[in-house]
């Protein structure tokens, strides 16, 4: 709380003034000031983060809140984000799931925003859902689910197969839980499910806490395929049927293939709902590919959402 203090008031009394010139100057002279009475950490280099903090957080009581749970450490790696509802993101999914710092500096490099249906959202929406995360701490699915997944430590073969596949995610299970999210526990693989007289096996099988709902995951080496919806709407509904407790939400299912139509999932209204379908990539492409890639996927769904 003290760095944004100091960077509050220095930006309220200081750089105000019109003379650039003089707020450097100024900056300068407190660094001097401070570092001689208080010792290290008032470098010039530090008053600038402090100011920058306080301009991109103006809200002091939000601060003070966010300060109990986050080290400075976490907030140098996300004032310098460009996008307001990209900081307030990390901010407050750092603040739940309770990541380190290094956790965030990966989160962020790997642009688990980006890649998170939040992001595809109307700003206005997205701002809601991330106040309802502040307010009340309420998860919502466009806040747990990504596309694409990220599943280059799996060290697969050019060639394999869904086999293959499961059994690598689970070898490395707790490396393909962090990439799903903290707050998913695995439950089963290969869930039998016997509905008249037929033995059906869903891949994987977790449960969510916060959202309070087990999740369904199938995983498909090709194309996604529209009958890809029907198979997981039947697993869904045995769910809810035999497995659901009392307390808990309706089961909702994740479909993981190595491509997607997006007209497709769109007339299926697989971008919504209790079915979501996400690519997965074993090998991550250059990131300036997936960057573009991600955010033209952004401006698509945002323009589609915002279609009258």
């Amino acid at each position: 709380m003290l760095h944004w203090q100091i960077g509050d008031r220095i930006r309220r009394e200081i750089l105000k003034e019109e003379r650039a010139e003089y707020g450097e100057q100024v900056i300068d002279a407190l660094s001097k000031i401070l570092t001689t009475e208080y010792g290290r950490g008032y470098s010039r280099k530090s008053l600038l983060h402090m100011i920058r903090f306080a301009e991109v957080f103006p809200e002091g009581q939000i601060v003070s809140t966010l300060s109990r749970q986050l080290a400075w450490s976490h907030f140098l790696e996300i004032i310098y984000l460009k996008e307001p509802l990209q900081r307030d993101f990390y901010v407050e999914m750092c603040r739940v799931e309770r990541w380190s710092v290094r956790t965030l500096r990966n989160k962020i490099r790997g642009m688990l925003y980006e890649r998170t249906a939040i992001s595809r959202k109307p700003e206005e929406l997205a701002r809601q859902e991330l106040e309802a995360l502040r307010d009340e701490d309420r998860m919502t699915p466009n806040l747990v689910f990504r596309d694409p997944y990220l599943l280059d430590f799996l060290n697969l073969a050019d060639t394999f197969s869904e086999n293959d596949l499961e059994l690598a995610i689970l070898r490395e299970i707790e490396k393909f839980l962090l990439e799903l999210g903290t707050d998913f526990c695995f439950v089963a693989r290969q869930k039998r499910m016997t509905i008249g007289q037929q033995d059906f096996h869903l891949d994987l099988l977790f449960f969510h806490r916060s959202l309070q709902r087990l999740v369904a995951i199938e995983l498909k080496l090709g194309r996604f395929s529209p009958e890809y919806k029907g198979q997981m709407e039947l697993y869904l509904r045995w769910l809810d049927k035999y497995e659901r407790k009392g307390s808990e939400a309706s089961p909702i299912g994740l479909i993981l293939c190595s491509e997607k139509n997006q007209e497709q999932i769109e007339l299926l209204q697989l971008d919504q709902g209790e079915i979501r379908v996400a690519e997965y990539l074993t090998e991550l492409p250059p990131q300036p590919l997936l960057q573009a890639k991600l955010h033209q996927a952004i401006q698509v769904a945002r323009e589609q959402v915002e279609k009258p």
